[in-house]
This record gives structure tokens, sequence and C-alpha cells, in this order.
């Protein structure tokens, strides 16, 4: 008798749809590993069946090579007298790295805010400087350029604010001058971009002896190519615009006649090459999407100040950030979301991070800090200021907030041991942060009141913000348990804690915010060791205010 089948939704009662863990940790995997093959494709030298399908490298046949430096007024000069000769090296040892010190004489058209240019040419060394014709139109010439003014707002300058600030005023005039006076001049100066000189200029030529195949030619490299007269392509000259940093300007004043200039060569290899070509690009649409010049600095220096291998340990690193991140965030949301009890957890710490968070907010929004810095911590700031309402039961009500006075006796007791500690802590904390915010007024120079008082506020932030850590600590030591804190949040949160010590040596922000990130790890260390020192109790409630024996009962009886 042929078997009946049984019923598609008794086949799938025993299987469950994945958590949206799981989903989004697979989709990491996912992206990890195709971006690892994209990143390894560029590396891949073409192949070429036959040379005649090749075009062939001329820097295979270890050409001279002359280098010629000018500077000009104009981005496409037409006539040497255009051209003012800077450097000259009439055989350029392109094999190995090499740095000139040089000095640019600053027209006055540059010194009244104009552009200011360079331009590069690669010639067999016979030609002239003078020869207009052998180095625009020349068969071996290779040409490039790059800009050698921007303009940038300069940061504004700081004083003392209970008086004359006479370093400030001697620069400013030789004369006695009163510190308003001063302060409105800077004020002023500080409101309208000017020119400002890259004072270091990096270029690199492609020394690999890679044949390239003329019907699959790699896009990246094809506007870069120029072929001579036999098919071969000339030596591939690139202008390394990632080592353009806003560290490396100069404000261009009416009194600056010549200033220093660094000329920066390194050889690239085929792989490296087109991997730079590519963050080149996918960084020019980023200014139209709001990025400003220091947050793409701020990218800039991920590339250029890092070796290649270390480089790509800091993509791997950054996807992980995210990823807990992100993990972080949701068990977040989900424990406070389903807290129905504050037993065993501390209000004026969860109110500390919220008030903390926002001081921490507007600091980094004050000293300008990059995007990949200001944008997690705006989103922390909002959870911080959603999880005050759940900690002391905060509600809205049409337009008005109501607090519920009813409190358990868990939550009753753990106020007391909460307010015990915070006695305890402000006979240290008040003092201190009151003797910082006085010597700062008095000693170190700020750029208005407001920026004194968000220093201060984070100051106390960064230096004795892991003192709230200790009411918590204190309420763990008393209840002997730690069964009441979010430990899958806390754990991604440790986890990124070692990420951002990586990331406080590569991203640009406040020396204070990059002391904070391993004072973290000291925190992490106490909690892990309370984890330790206190063993699971299953008579204990946990978040949800279930204990393990009433978890295990309704299992059994399921």
């Amino acid at each position: 008798m042929e078997e009946t089948p049984p019923p598609p939704h008794t086949m799938l009662a025993g299987y469950s749809l994945p958590s949206l863990t799981t989903v989004v940790c697979g989709l990491f995997v996912a992206y990890i590993l195709q971006s690892v093959w994209t990143l390894g494709q560029l590396f891949v030298h073409p192949s070429c069946p036959t040379p005649s399908h090749c075009y062939q490298p001329l820097i295979a046949q270890n050409p001279q090579l002359q280098l010629l430096a000018f500077t000009s007024l104009s981005r496409a000069p037409s006539h040497p007298r255009e051209l003012e000769l800077l450097h000259r090296v009439k055989h350029f040892p392109y094999d190995s790295p090499r740095e000139d010190q040089l000095e640019v004489q600053l027209p006055l058209r540059v010194r009244n805010n104009g552009s200011f240019y360079l331009h590069l040419f690669l010639t067999p060394p016979h030609i002239t400087p003078e020869d207009w014709g052998g180095l625009a139109q020349g068969e071996h010439s290779v040409y490039a350029f790059s800009p050698l003014t921007e303009y940038q707002v300069p940061e504004a300058s700081t004083f003392n604010l209970l008086g004359e600030d006479k370093t400030a005023a001697k620069e400013q005039d030789s004369t006695t001058t009163s510190s308003s006076s001063s302060k409105s001049s800077k004020q002023q100066k500080s409101r309208r971009p000017v020119t400002h000189f890259q004072s270091q200029v990096t270029f690199n030529i492609l020394t690999d002896p890679v044949g390239l195949p003329r019907h699959d030619l790699p896009y990246d490299l094809g506007h870069a190519l120029r072929l001579d007269s036999r098919g071969r392509y000339l030596p591939i000259l690139h202008v390394d615009t990632l080592s353009a940093r806003l560290r490396d300007l100069v404000e261009v004043t009416p009194t600056l006649t010549h200033t220093n200039f660094t000329l920066k060569y390194a050889p690239i290899s085929y792989g490296k090459l087109r991997l730079w070509m590519q963050f080149e690009g996918a960084l020019r649409p980023m200014a139209s999407l709001g990025f400003s010049a220091r947050d793409l600095d701020d990218v800039k220096g991920i590339f250029s100040d890092t070796s290649l291998y270390f480089l790509f340990v800091t993509f791997l690193v950054a996807a992980l950030h995210m990823l807990f991140d992100f993990l972080a965030f949701k068990n977040d949301i989900a424990f406070w979301r389903g807290r129905r009890s504050m037993a065993g957890l501390s209000p004026s710490y969860v109110a500390w991070r919220a008030i903390s968070q926002a001081i921490v907010f507007l600091y980094l929004l004050e000293e300008n800090t990059s995007l990949l810095v200001l944008v997690p911590a705006g989103i922390g700031g909002v959870i911080e200021l959603w999880k005050v309402t759940k900690a002391f039961h905060i509600r809205l009500e049409g337009w008005r907030l109501r607090v519920e006075q009813a409190i358990s006796s868990g939550e009753s007791a753990t106020r007391e041991l909460d307010s015990q500690g915070i006695r305890y802590l402000s006979y240290l904390l008040y003092p201190l942060l009151v003797a910082g915010a006085v010597y700062s007024l008095l000693y170190t120079p700020h750029r208005s009141w407001y920026s004194w008082l968000i220093n201060s506020l984070v100051n106390g932030v960064y230096a004795f913000g892991f003192l709230f850590m200790l009411p918590q600590l204190f309420i763990n030591y008393k209840l002997k348990s730690v069964a009441h804190l979010p430990w899958k949040t806390f754990m991604y949160k440790a986890f990124n804690t070692f990420i951002d010590d990586l990331f406080a040596f590569i991203i640009t922000m406040p020396t204070a915010h990059r002391v904070a990130c391993f004072r973290d790890d000291v925190v992490f260390l106490i909690y892990l060791f309370q984890r330790w020192q206190y063993p699971v109790d299953k008579s204990r409630v946990n978040e949800f205010g279930e204990s393990g024996e009433e978890v295990a009962q309704k299992a059994k009886e399921e």
C-alpha cells in the first residue's frame, strides 16, 4: 500500500526561521568574502597569450628617463613662459624611492588668494626644459599635474578668556594690542577660505614590467596609458592624491614670498597602483554626499599612513566593528524594551551615560571631528536618552511626560545601594571637576566661553567618567550577582573597545577621546572579574524577571 506523505505544515513544524543575528552574520561573511575576492583580482596580472595581443611596457627596456618639475599659475599652460622650473633630475633613478627638499617662490597672485600648480614631465634626458615641443609633444614624454593650493578656512585662533594672550599678540603685532582687537581680527580672518599651499606631493611610476591585453585592458589603467610608435606603453606616471593631507597645508599670507616644499617619489607595483586608483575614484563622490574635507582627510590617513598589509587588517577590523555595533545596538534595545524592573541596575549610571554621551557629542561637534566618529556617538546618545525613560519609568502621554511613582522592593533596595555609592563618589568627583575647570580657565587658551564650558565638561567625562561605573560595580558587589546585566550587549561592546584601541591610532580624533578608548578596557576587565567571581545562581532572577528554575519548570511542562 502506497504511503501518504505528511502535509507540508507538519514537515516544516520542526524547523524555525533563522534569527536576525544569524542572517546578519551570514551576510557579513558573504560581504567579506566578496570584498576579498574583488580586491584580490586587482593584484592578478592579466594574461597575454601572445606578445602581439598585448601592449608591452617600455619600462622593461630600462630606459633613461629625466624628471622635470615646473610650477605655474595655469592649470593647462600652453607656452614655456608660463612655467617656472622647480627641479630637474637628468638621470632619474626610478627603481628606488627618493625625497627632494625644495624651496618654492610664491608669486604675488598666489599670495592674493590665487591658484598654483605643479607640472611633472618624464622625458628622455636630451630634452631641455626650454624645449616646449619636446616636452608637450615628444613621443616618449609623460606628463602629470597636481594642484599646489586649495582653499581652506583657517583654524580658529585660541586666546585666554580672562586676559590678553601675549604670545598671540606678539605674532599679530609687535606693538601692544588689546585682546579684544586681536580676537575680532582673528575671528574675521577665520570666516572666509584662504589659499593654503600643499607643502608635500608624492608621485609614483609603475615599475612592474606587466604586459596589458589589447582587448581586455583594465579600465582604471586605460585613461593613463600612452603608446609610442612601436606600440609600447610609456611609463605610467601617477600623482598620489591619497598622500595630500590637511596637515601638510601651509596658510599663504601676503608676506609669505617663499616656502619649503617636499617632492617625494616611490616606485609602485601593478596591484597597488590599481588599488590606489580605486580608492581615489571612491573618494571623489564622497564630497557631494556631505563629507567635509576633514572627513575625507581622515579616510586618506587610513590609506596613506599604513602599510598595505595593515590596511587589509584595518578593513576587516572596520567591518567587524560595524557588525558588533549593530549587534550591540540590537541587543541593547531588546534588553531595555523588555525590561520590567530596574532591580540590580544603577539608575544614576544610566542617567550619567545619557548626560556624558550628550556632552561627548557636543564636544566632537565643536572639534569638527570626522563623521566616522561623530555619527556613532550621535546614535549612541539617542539610545542612552531612551534608556533613561525606561530606567526612571517615564512615559509620554499625549504631550505630557508622566513618571510612575510605584516601584518594586527590588528596585527600592537597588536605589538605596545606588544612592550610597553616589554619595561616596561625590566626595571625590565634584572637587576634581571644579578644580579642572578653574585650571583650564586660567592657563589654557580657548576659542570662546562655550568652547571652555564644553572642554571642561568633556574633560570631566573622559577623566572621571569611569567613576560613575563604580556604583554599578558596588551594586554587583552587594548583591553578589551580575545576572541582572545585559551580557550580550556588554560583550559586543567589549569587543568594540578593543577595536576602538586600534582605530585610536588610525583615525584622527581628539586626544581625550583616544585616551577614553583605553580606559574602557580597564572597566571591561573589572566586569569580567565580577562575572567570574559571582557564579550563576539559578534562584536569582534574570533581566526578564524570571529565574533559571522557573524557566526549567516551564520547559518541562511544555
